[in-house]
């Protein structure tokens, strides 16, 4: 089955004339996702790589009957984008800019709550269903369809990850960039019982890092409700305190809120397999497969 897209992924691109929502249409056709419109203001009545574009994300529901939207729209005006799609009613909204500022986020947050609608990002790579459908900008090529779902707030962790995983014949069944900033619209506890009721997710990859309590919410979640194998990874030991560390939600406190070493006690305590690098969360992996 897979989880959030697949087959049935009827995708919208807000953003698509942008420099960067055009190369990655043309990417993620190439894949084969089904994308049913493009969006950008005032361009409405053309067309990027045969997608029509339309003015309004509302247009678009109504007359492509789009499902989910993938947002390349920067920062500042994000949320604006956020908000029209959540208006119109699409159920999965993937964000990708980094450094959407927080008080934005907040309300796109509570907003999401009151519309029963799913936010992916924002700083996500996007989620794939490997040979069904990708929503994003990862490079499709190191993914392979099978049983590991992987939730990542790092890219490049998660890629490595993936690459590694394949290289050794282990799939994917999907993979969720949840996104590295402070305020995400989906967090680990949101998006695990989704793979726990996944019949094609046989293992669960948890790629954290330092920063904020996600992890630890998410190993109480683990203990009293997911049944099984969690293998979880925390970036970003080395990093000095209060002094945030690639990603705007990587930050240890002074007293020690949010380090690897809290959040490894806490998810070994649920349960977890706790890996040391990427390399060791594919051995794990490898021998939780046999």
């Amino acid at each position: 089955m897979s989880i959030l897209v697949d087959e049935n992924t009827r995708l919208l691109v807000q953003g698509i004339t942008g420099r960067e929502g055009t190369f990655h249409t043309q990417q993620m056709l190439e894949y084969g996702t089904n994308i049913v419109a493009g969006v950008t203001p005032g361009k409405g009545g053309g067309e990027v790589e045969g997608v029509p574009v339309f003015n309004t994300v509302r247009q678009a529901v109504e007359e492509r009957g789009a499902n989910a939207t993938v947002i390349f729209v920067p920062p500042r005006l994000n949320v604006s984008a956020v908000y029209e799609a959540m208006y119109a009613g699409i159920p999965l909204i993937i964000t990708i800019a980094e450094g959407v500022p927080v008080h934005d986020m907040l309300g796109a947050y509570h907003l999401s709550q009151k519309k029963k609608c799913r936010i992916i990002g924002p700083n996500s790579f996007g989620v794939i269903s490997p040979g069904k459908s990708k929503a994003g900008f990862m490079s499709h090529k190191i993914f392979s369809p099978g049983k590991v779902g992987i939730l990542s707030r790092s890219a490049t962790n998660c890629y490595e990850t993936v690459f590694l995983m394949t290289r050794e014949g282990i799939g994917q069944s999907t993979v969720v960039g949840v996104g590295g900033d402070m305020i995400p619209g989906s967090t680990f506890v949101d998006l695990l019982p989704l793979f726990q009721e996944d019949p094609e997710t046989e293992a669960i990859v948890l790629i954290g890092e330092i920063g904020g309590n996600d992890e630890e919410i998410a190993a109480k979640y683990i203990k009293n409700n997911i049944t099984k194998p969690v293998v979880a990874f925390i970036a970003g030991k080395n990093a000095p305190r209060e002094k945030s560390m690639g990603h705007a939600g990587a930050i240890v406190s002074a007293g020690g809120e949010g380090s690897a070493q809290n959040k490894e006690e806490v998810l070994q305590e649920a349960g977890a397999y706790i890996a040391e690098s990427t390399a060791h969360i594919v051995e794990i992996v490898k021998t939780i497969l046999q």
